[in-house]
């Protein structure tokens, strides 16, 4: 079963950067507020605006590697 599992996974370099993400993201929302409240809220709109910021940077890479 946990064979399946890490089979079903891959070995793909990608998954290093959700724990990234996330540890910045809690980060950087503690560094601006106190409460746990906004600090969560805060991290997922900067998790967002994070993982959106790569998925533009790999499909410009992707249709640059594409064009050539």
């Amino acid at each position: 079963m946990n064979n399946l599992l890490l089979a079903a996974i891959g070995n793909n370099d990608m998954w290093y950067a959700l724990p990234l993400v996330i540890a910045v993201s809690l980060v950087y929302s503690a560094t601006r507020h106190e409460q746990m409240g906004p600090i969560l809220g805060h991290a997922f709109r900067i998790g967002v605006w994070i993982v959106g910021f790569m998925a533009v940077v790999f499909a410009v890479l992707l249709l640059i590697s594409w064009w050539l």
